[in-house]
């Protein structure tokens, strides 16, 4: 093969990969990040109150981080096409299984365990684990960004399109729309079946095992400083996601605000993750990181003083939508630094763990403070103290500069 051809098929390979993998995101994320959307529909049906279904949506964000370890190592294992063919079905069989649930355990099972187990295995660590594990190294950082550029426009496409479909067919019937579009995900699955390791990923570390990979990961202080800041991201994004909708109802703002507000920080997070995907490979992952969780810790205290309108959420939306989950990127290639990326989907599911340990806090308290106060007050705060600390906590971590590219010679031999 030459070497115009051998150059073309890498771009189509690496192109295959990426969008593929983004458009597999963008169901799951689009579905699962629009939830927050039933929670005032599902309150009228069922009476079981604010605080049960935020506990049902707490669990399925830790269940979510739950099976992110688990699906990666059986990606790295097997391969990633069985795990999100797999995922994809569990997904729609919780979203199926829903409306039929009328008590707290119900709910918790359909949505925190059913939903949540197959949106889990058909993200962040099987996606962008696959991607890495078979793209050169100078293309990961921009497929990281583009890959979790999809799973923010599936949010900006599901949650006004889901918003309608309630209106419409009711929450019942946008549920059960939602599991059809999940299962028209599966064909995609098949495209990333027995392609082999990229010969140009890199020269990954001998295999001594997951179980040890994990262990030497446990022992270093950077990754577990990478998990203090990314719990803090998950605390912040699923106390948003659920309780977003109630905010803008405290405030007496109609529920398309609440739609359209979801709508933009998905789209700006698009914008967002491909800038981060970009900046890996130009700027040090950490000092990314430590500015995006800076960022939002002053753009909350500018919410709370501002006046409660729906300029100020879409404003709002777009400024926090930015650097929403635009952190995945420099956080996977952080792993990837840290430790190779032959078991990067198992231990960059570890730190999607941690991440939804702080989405079910977020989720959860998010609902005992509408309960016990009857407003968000405190929920701010609290965000604002951890975004500080998370912003604090990245800049230790260990991570060489990032060296300048070679100057090409204008010289021909």
């Amino acid at each position: 093969m030459s070497v115009t051809k051998a150059h073309r098929a890498q771009s189509t390979n690496y192109w295959i990969v990426t969008l593929v993998a983004a458009s597999i995101l963008m169901v799951t994320m689009g579905a699962r990040q629009s939830l927050g959307l039933f929670v005032s529909p599902l309150n009228t049906a069922t009476g079981l109150g604010i605080t049960t279904i935020s506990l049902a949506m707490a669990v399925g964000q830790l269940m979510w981080g739950v099976v992110q370890p688990i699906a990666g190592a059986v990606a790295d294992r097997y391969g990633p096409a069985r795990v999100l063919a797999a995922g994809l079905v569990v997904l729609a069989i919780g979203s199926a299984m829903t409306p039929f649930m009328s008590s707290g355990w119900g709910l918790i099972l359909a949505i925190g365990v059913i939903s949540a187990a197959g949106s889990g295995a058909c993200s962040f660590s099987v996606l962008i684990g696959a991607a890495s594990q078979r793209l050169p190294a100078e293309k990961r950082g921009m497929a990281s960004g583009i890959i979790n550029a999809g799973g923010s426009f599936g949010q900006f496409v599901f949650a006004p399109v889901l918003q309608r479909l309630i209106a419409s067919l009711g929450w019942m019937g946008a549920m059960w729309s939602m599991a059809v579009i999940t299962l028209a995900a599966l064909p995609l699955t098949r495209m990333l079946r027995g392609q082999p390791r990229s010969p140009m990923a890199g020269n990954l570390p001998a295999d001594a095992g997951a179980m040890r990979a994990i262990r030497d990961a446990l022992g270093d202080r950077s990754y577990l400083l990478l998990h203090a800041g990314f719990f803090t991201c998950g605390f912040h994004i699923a106390f948003l996601v659920t309780h977003l909708p109630g905010e803008v109802a405290l405030c007496g703002l109609p529920g398309n605000v609440a739609s359209w507000s979801l709508a933009i920080i998905g789209l700006a997070n698009i914008f967002g993750s491909l800038a981060a995907g970009w900046s890996v490979s130009r700027a040090r992952s950490k000092l990314v990181l430590s500015w995006m969780y800076g960022s939002r810790a002053a753009l909350i205290a500018v919410y709370l003083m501002a006046p409660k309108t729906a300029i100020t959420f879409y404003i709002f939306a777009a400024g926090l939508g930015f650097t929403w989950l635009a952190t995945v990127p420099p956080t996977a290639a952080l792993v990837g630094k840290l430790f190779g990326y032959r078991y990067l989907a198992t231990l960059f599911g570890l730190t999607l763990l941690s991440h939804q340990i702080g989405g079910f806090l977020g989720a959860w308290l998010g609902g005992w403070a509408i309960t016990l106060r009857g407003d968000y007050n405190w929920m701010w705060y609290a965000d604002i103290a951890l975004a500080s600390m998370a912003a604090l906590c990245n800049l230790p971590i260990r991570e060489a500069r990032i060296q300048p590219l070679p100057a090409t010679s204008s010289t021909t031999a």
